[in-house]
């Protein structure tokens, strides 16, 4: 059994300085903020989980609809809604597997290779946009501390 640390189970009686602005969370969300304004007026007929499924298939060929959304870091339910969503516009197709019934296999339309292809260079450019404001070695710091957390 592990034995607890000093401080566990100690009420903190001092008084916390806590500034919003200061908070990693808030200043990931006002990123993130703006890198999807950028994203929706560049790539309008995409949102960016859209793009990530269809990047993500055009990478690794057809998946299954639950590999697909861990791929892309996405829950069950969320995935299935983009995957209906593209499915409408023409871009994925969705069959059962021919080896496992409860499985669903997604793969891209030619449509939807097109639409992919011609949007991974705005992509990058959107990407390029977002951190304008970041020297190389500033950017890849932050990916790397990105990838830490």
């Amino acid at each position: 059994m592990a034995s607890a640390t000093p401080d566990e189970g100690k009420q903190v009686t001092e008084k916390t300085e806590y500034h919003l602005e200061e908070q990693i969370g808030f200043k990931l969300r006002l990123a993130n903020q703006r890198h999807l304004e950028i994203f929706n007026s560049e790539l309008p007929e995409l949102t960016p989980r859209q793009f990530a499924v269809m990047a993500k298939l055009l990478d690794e060929g057809t998946l299954s609809q639950n590999h697909l959304g861990r791929l892309v870091a996405m829950d069950a339910a969320t995935t299935k809604g983009v995957v209906d969503r593209l499915a409408r516009k023409g871009f994925i197709a969705a069959s059962p597997s021919p080896t496992d019934r409860r499985r669903v296999e997604i793969s891209l339309t030619e449509a939807g290779e097109a639409q992919v292809r011609a949007a991974i260079p705005v992509a990058a450019r959107i990407s390029a946009r977002t951190t304008r404001n970041l020297n190389p070695r500033e950017l890849s710091r932050l990916l790397a501390l990105l990838d830490k957390l």
